[in-house]
């Protein structure tokens, strides 16, 4: 399984959680295996404006991503994502890319629903 991660540069485990996964400066993609983290590396981010969220979700699936951890994501990526059949969960409170991955193969993060989504530009959608 490939879980893909937005990340801040340099990525990587250590690396800084990216808040909005179309606004972030890379991916970082992790291989898992029964549980274990098997190999750590990064993906560029293609470049994104607001309302362009499908060509990174194009992008992520292009490069076989199969989970993607998010913190914030607008209802037109997340409905790309799911006809990728790429699965999204909620990682927003994940300091580092390391605490979401360990959170996710724990079991501990929650499926990314309709009302999680922002209206864009990370601003959470009212009501």
């Amino acid at each position: 399984m490939i879980i893909g991660i937005p990340s801040t540069q340099p990525g990587g485990l250590d690396a800084p959680f990216g808040a909005h996964f179309g606004h972030c400066d890379l991916y970082t993609l992790v291989d898992a295996e029964n549980g274990e983290i098997k190999e750590v590396r990064t993906l560029p981010n293609v470049p994104h404006q607001q309302g362009g969220c499908l060509a990174p979700v194009q992008h992520l699936a292009d490069n076989g991503v199969d989970v993607l951890l998010a913190g914030g994501m607008g209802m037109r990526p997340l409905m790309g994502f799911n006809q990728m059949g790429i699965d999204v969960y909620f990682a927003a409170n994940a300091p580092t890319v390391g605490v979401a991955v360990k959170a996710f193969l724990a079991g501990n993060l929650q499926k990314f629903t309709q009302d999680l989504t922002c209206g864009g530009g990370g601003q959470p959608i009212a009501g």
